[in-house]
């Protein structure tokens, strides 16, 4: 009887704290109309040269759809022809293979990345989309993809080795021998003794490169030499994401910054100058927010080019979203009300996907003041469990909005993404 005394207790509390959290006291601003745009009209300054576009969850139609329209937007307006996508490195070269020259299908190519988020009609349709794109465009107008993640072996370990039968068969042979319990299925049952050994066997193709790099540019090129190299270094950080998993998230987001300097240093040396980068929101995001304590892509990529990167954040009101239940191993699919001051703005504006630019915001003295405070943002990963959505601390991150972007897309009805088998 005390017991049950008790959880009734603390699930009132637990409903109480629910229904004043969502409740908001900030009315619409006269005119919020005047303060958005479509996305077609998102206004990028001249000096940009990295434009993020973040998603506040994985499994939601609109989000995975707006990379196509913003990629679209900056193709035409603002001459990027260069999308980098938080996926795997390898696999993101078998896309890009498959949007330049036609290789394989285009479900192969999304497959490659090995990561079921991307497993969707809407990835298809963006990958096909730069393919019949690039069929029509001149050779300086073509796009590119990119995946500069690093949490898959397979593509990469081919890279190198595809490599070495070109410029050296005999390593080839040798690192082939030392790699053979490396890929995507066995990755997770490797021991540490064996992840030491791989790590070793990866620093010693580094250095053999490294030392040879003259004699192997000559029966390849500089690109293969660069793009073999980078693999390495993508299974090397692989490596030591097993190898440290206590500090799992703070590398990735250092790695995941450092592969995209990379990719923004050898498209601008190919007359690129501007790059587009598509993440979750907690990876774009310049404040490194997370609770967890990690530094964020995001913010290195503002210490690293200031003004020169520009992030878009991503919010929603209501979401019907799919992610999976790593506790029953199954997707399912999950609903949210979101509440915060900055969506509760522009509840009664018409399009059901709008832009805000802080810049113009920021002429608002009560827009001013709701970015320039903490919000609570939508902020879900690839793993959701029902009861995440009786705390809004499971489900959203606090934040700064003007600090963290330079401006938002706001969704007011979000409906779920399908994984295909």
């Amino acid at each position: 009887m005390i017991f049950s005394k008790k959880c009734f207790l603390l699930c009132t509390v637990i409903f109480l704290f629910v229904l004043l959290s969502g409740c908001g006291s900030v009315e619409p601003v006269n005119e919020a109309d005047q303060y958005i745009s479509v996305i077609e009209e998102i206004d990028i300054p001249d000096d940009v040269k990295v434009i993020g576009l973040g998603e506040a969850t994985h499994g939601n139609v609109e989000f995975q759809e707006l990379k196509k329209d913003v990629f679209e937007r900056l193709i035409k307006n603002e001459n990027v022809r260069v999308f980098i996508l938080e996926g795997d490195f390898g696999g993101g070269q078998q896309i890009n293979q498959f949007i330049l020259n036609g290789n394989g299908t285009v479900e192969d190519a999304v497959n490659a990345l090995d990561y079921d988020i991307y497993k969707t009609e809407q990835m298809i349709s963006l990958v096909q989309w730069m393919h019949d794109y690039n069929v029509t465009a001149n050779e300086n107008e073509k796009v590119y993809f990119y995946g500069n993640d690093m949490q898959r072996y397979d593509f990469n370990k081919k890279g190198v080795l595809d490599y070495f039968e070109v410029v050296n068969s005999n390593a080839k042979e040798k690192y082939g021998d030392q790699l053979k319990h490396v890929s995507n299925d066995t990755m997770r049952e490797l021991t540490t003794k064996q992840l030491e050994e791989i790590n070793h066997s990866i620093d010693t193709i580094i250095s053999d490169m490294q030392a040879n790099e003259g004699t192997y540019v000559k029966h390849s090129s500089h690109d293969a030499f660069s793009f073999a190299l980078q693999h390495a270094q993508i299974m090397r950080q692989r490596t030591q994401l097993f190898l440290n998993e206590g500090n799992y998230t703070k590398l990735r987001d250092r790695y995941l910054a450092d592969n995209l300097q990379w990719i923004v240093e050898f498209e601008e040396a190919h007359g690129h100058d501007k790059v587009f980068v598509s993440g979750h929101n907690g990876h774009i995001e310049k404040t490194s927010a997370s609770l967890t304590g990690y530094k964020s892509m995001g913010n290195y990529l503002d210490e690293f080019y200031g003004s020169e990167y520009f992030a878009i954040g991503t919010d929603l009101i209501n979401s019907e979203f799919q992610a999976l239940n790593r506790s029953s191993a199954e997707r399912q699919i999950h609903n949210i009300e979101n509440h915060n001051d900055l969506v509760a703005v522009f509840n009664e504006v018409g399009p059901n996907v709008f832009y805000i630019g802080f810049d113009k915001a920021s002429e608002s003295e009560e827009l001013l003041e709701i970015i320039s405070n903490d919000q609570k943002m939508v902020n879900i990963g690839d793993d959701f469990r029902p009861w995440y959505k009786l705390l809004k601390m499971f489900y959203t991150i606090k934040m700064v909005p003007k600090h963290a972007y330079d401006g938002i897309i706001i969704i007011k009805e979000a409906t779920p993404t399908t994984v295909m088998e």
